[in-house]
């Protein structure tokens, strides 16, 4: 699957997952705190934010929401006694919030207004399972620095020693305690040069030389194959969702960056 940035995977999180919903009578206060009102907007929107991450709607909920607001608006006021508000480093991240909090709004409606539809994530989800192949691989390798190390493994194994045990010194930390196990999964899966020296092993087989890739030099043993079986369409539709969100919403970054005009 290709990479996103990580501005888009955390705007299109915010967007679809927490996004506030927005009062209508942003003026009206539902509160007062020495003097001070607490709008009806600011207490709907942190009642939305708490719904959306699974609490239900409940008079204890909005007994618990209004005394929680109640205790952060105490707090601001101690702090702006203090003159916190005036300093410039807080200053900038009341900014960044602000801003996070227009970008979210403004993603979630984007997404909205754009929605991908079914059709689309079913040729999406035709296009990964056939990039998957139709067989699946169980394998372990020994991963080193150098390749007059690997060729040196190689050459204990030809010997008889066991791969579990060789495995120990490899650099991947995932696999070297498990006997260089990686478990199943697709040629595709790895990097090209790991992927296309699996696919030639039978099972049993090793790498009789060794596989430069761009993490070291390995030295791959297949244990087994088996018909590849990816999970059915309906199981994996939140993850395709999500990733068409983040590619839409990559794209439009993309579009409006190059649209900007930034001196």
């Amino acid at each position: 699957m290709p990479k996103f940035s990580r501005l888009a995977a955390l705007l299109i999180a915010g967007a679809i997952v927490s996004a506030p919903a927005l009062a209508a009578d942003k003026a009206k206060s539902f509160a007062t705190v020495n003097g001070q009102p607490i709008s009806q907007g600011v207490y709907n929107a942190f009642l939305a934010e708490q719904m959306a991450q699974g609490a239900p709607d409940s008079p204890e909920l909005q007994a618990a929401v209004k005394e929680e607001l109640v205790r952060r608006e105490i707090l601001a006021q101690e702090a702006k006694k203090k003159g916190l508000d005036k300093n410039p480093n807080l200053q900038g991240q009341i900014e960044l919030a602000r801003q996070a909090v227009l970008i979210r709004a403004f993603l979630s409606d984007y997404v909205k207004a754009n929605p991908i539809s079914e059709a689309q994530l079913k040729a999406e989800y035709e296009v990964i399972k056939n990039n998957l192949g139709s067989t699946e691989y169980k394998a372990r390798h020994v991963l080193v620095e150098k390749e007059e190390e690997a060729k040196a493994i190689i050459a204990r194994l030809d010997k008889g020693e066991k791969f579990a045990d060789l495995a120990k010194q490899s650099k991947d930390p995932g696999s070297k305690d498990k006997g260089g196990e990686l478990g199943w999964a697709s040629p595709n899966s790895y990097v090209k040069p790991f992927g296309e020296a699996l696919g030639k092993l039978k099972k049993g087989e090793y790498t009789k030389t060794p596989v430069h890739s761009d993490f070291g030099y390995h030295v791959i043993q297949l244990d087994d194959s088996r018909p590849a079986s990816p999970p059915p369409f309906e199981q994996v539709k939140p993850q395709l969702q999500q990733r068409a969100n983040q590619q839409l919403v990559e794209k439009l970054v993309k579009d409006l960056r190059d649209k900007a005009k930034v001196n």
